[in-house]
């Protein structure tokens, strides 16, 4: 199949025409190797376009464009709304005696493991490392929120 495609690629190239530029060219090779993946698809490739067979027509942009999606922009309510989420999810907390004024140790009633596993919860939900010497000064949801807010540059 995927010889099948590089054949008619080099008789494009063979064939001079007006639209054949050399990255037009990457594209279709680029998309030969995406076919040899998918056996079930047929390629057939024109001057104009890059048809998959069995398919709606599509160019070879289209083919081989990437969607990326962002998160929505960080607020300080949207952190201590996740903040307070992951911590309600801690089996060692009751959710019904959790405030974000919550002293983790004296109201809460955890102890320093407990302190650092939260610490590793809010690394994995924010997606950065937060160093021990600030970890051990984040004993209350407030602090941890207002932390992240501070790493972000949240201040609204």
């Amino acid at each position: 199949m995927a010889a099948h495609v590089l054949q008619q690629c080099v008789r494009l190239i063979a064939r001079p025409t007006p639209r054949l530029c050399a990255s037009n060219l990457a594209l279709r090779v680029a998309s030969a190797s995406t076919v040899a993946v998918h056996g079930r698809l047929s390629y057939v490739a024109d001057s104009r376009r890059t048809r998959w067979l069995g398919q709606s027509q599509m160019s070879v942009a289209s083919v081989l464009c990437r969607q990326y999606a962002d998160l929505p922009p960080l607020t300080l309510e949207s952190i201590k709304d996740r903040v307070m989420y992951v911590l309600k999810l801690y089996d060692k907390i009751n959710p019904e005696k959790l405030q974000t004024s919550s002293h983790f140790m004296k109201d809460l009633g955890l102890d320093s493991l407990d302190q650092v596993e939260i610490i590793m919860a809010m690394e994995d939900e924010f997606g950065f490392e937060i160093p021990d010497v600030e970890a051990e000064k984040l004993m209350t949801p407030d602090e941890i929120v207002q932390y992240i807010a501070d790493k972000q540059d949240v201040y609204e």
